[in-house]
């Protein structure tokens, strides 16, 4: 797990850091239900979190159990995990995967970000995310350029879409991080499955067990 720069505390074990959230409404809490990090009902609300629209989606869109990722393409944890968790995802075939930018690691994640999202307005969010996830170093502004041009992205309609559409990408972005602080995450990735609070990794059978935690809490 990637720790912000104000992150000075120990990070979570893998299966004491998983938390249920509150069955009335998406706020962190412990094993018994209890309130958020921060008291902001309009930064937690299910549509915000689960069903923003300007949001990428993978995986089965009508999934019975949605997993959110908050992650950073300088993350080399979030780069390990991908492969993994898509297989899963893929394998399942009911899940619903949410996926959340959240550069926190200076910068240049910042405008990986930026890229990504702007890339959606021609339909090729997840060739410029699966570009940029995919590369082994650390990311620099000419390499990310160079990576989703390689990937099919139209770079001239890219640049116009950072520009025009520059505030419709940072609220994304602001309310990706939002909801990231709100329910108390420190570092990238983080995920939401189901109603669990994942706030670190997970090997591809420990990602299957929260999947199957996540369904029976659902049917309770």
């Amino acid at each position: 797990m990637t720790k912000s720069r104000n992150d000075s505390g120990p990070v979570p074990t893998r299966r004491a850091a998983l938390t249920l959230l509150g069955a009335g409404a998406l706020a962190a809490g412990g094993i018994v239900p209890a309130r958020a990090a921060v008291d902001d009902d309009e930064v937690l609300t299910e549509s915000r979190v689960l069903r923003d629209p300007d949001t990428p989606v993978a995986g089965n869109p009508q999934g019975d159990i949605t997993i959110v990722e908050w992650s950073d393409y300088n993350c080399p944890y979030c780069r390990k995990l991908e492969p993994e968790l898509r297989q899963v995802v893929q394998d399942d075939g009911k899940v619903r995967l949410v996926m959340k930018d959240w550069p926190i690691l200076g910068p240049v994640s910042v405008t990986a970000a930026r890229i990504a999202l702007a890339a959606r307005f021609q339909d090729k969010y997840h060739q410029a995310h699966d570009a940029l996830i995919g590369v082994s170093s650390r990311l620099t502004e000419p390499r990310v350029n160079e990576l989703v041009a390689a990937a099919g992205i139209d770079m001239d309609r890219l640049k116009r879409d950072l520009a025009g559409r520059a505030k419709v990408i940072d609220a994304i972005l602001k309310r990706n991080n939002d909801q990231a602080e709100a329910f108390g995450f420190r570092g990238t990735p983080s995920f939401i499955v189901g109603k669990y609070r994942v706030p670190g990794v997970l090997s591809m059978t420990e990602f299957e067990q929260v999947i199957a935690d996540a369904r029976k809490a659902g049917m309770k």
